[in-house]
């Protein structure tokens, strides 16, 4: 079996998360780039399986630029090999450009599960899984919680209002999964001296033979201004002289607080 977890590089969730008031987009320099948590855990249900004696090749597929750092903490954690799509015309792309070249490269690499994280933490528009499905023709096992592979289908649970449904489907199949799903384990030494060793195969738009990027949409999302988020001001404070209760309640009132 062939699982393909799909990560993204992203901006340290424990640092300031900064926007490019020109362009829009994210600063993705302006902090330590570290592999998505929701990836990480995707991975640990990729590795689980395998580690319960199953024959499975477990790959890592990314999109973006100067990810090497990423890749190779997701190897260290045991992932056999990664596939990277990088290519310059591809900086700024939206989900529905993302979607599509995840999805060229899968078929060039051949899957039987593909696993992914329900939304990453930087855009969190957690759609690309189901643009992924939609674009192969496959079914899709939206965020689960619980996850069990086996070598013929994937099944899980995943959380509706009112209730939880039981799903399943055969393979090949496209699966998503929340921050519940597993917890990732960290890299011990031996697998981050073997991460140097594994392959790490980079690809263009060119090797998939598609044409993507914000530069080939028809139409697209375009920031028209942004305001920096003006900085946090002390708010008034109460000494208590024998009115600090009529203090405060004139500061809740003149605030519509009561």
């Amino acid at each position: 079996m062939k699982i393909v977890v799909l990560a993204k590089q992203v901006p340290d969730t424990n640092s300031d998360r900064k926007l490019n008031l020109t362009t829009g987009l994210a600063e993705r320099d302006a902090s330590d780039p570290i592999p998505d948590e929701i990836n990480e855990r995707a991975l640990e249900s990729a590795l689980k399986y395998r580690d319960a004696g199953s024959d499975v090749e477990v790959v890592v597929l990314t999109m973006g630029y100067d990810v090497t750092k990423s890749v190779r903490k997701l190897l260290s954690m045991g992932a056999d090999s990664a596939v990277v799509v990088e290519d310059g015309s591809l900086a700024g792309a939206d989900m529905v450009q993302t979607a599509k070249v995840l999805a060229a490269a899968l078929r060039r690499t051949g899957f039987d599960v593909v696993l992914a994280g329900n939304e990453t933490t930087d855009g969190r528009g957690g759609v690309v899984p189901a643009m992924v499905s939609e674009l192969l023709g496959l079914p899709l096992l939206p965020s689960l919680d619980e996850i069990q592979i086996t070598a013929g289908s994937v099944s899980g649970e995943v959380q509706v209002d009112g209730g939880s449904l039981s799903l399943r489907s055969s393979l090949p199949v496209v699966v998503s999964v929340t921050e519940r799903s597993a917890e990732a384990r960290f890299p011990n030494f031996k697998g981050i001296m073997q991460a140097k060793k594994k392959p790490v195969t980079t690809l263009s738009l060119a090797d998939l033979g598609i044409e993507a990027g914000p530069e080939r949409l028809g139409a697209r999302s375009v920031m028209v201004s942004a305001v920096e988020r003006p900085a946090k001001q002390a708010g008034p404070k109460i000494i208590d002289d024998g009115t600090a209760a009529d203090q405060l309640a004139d500061f809740l009132a003149s605030n519509r607080l009561l």
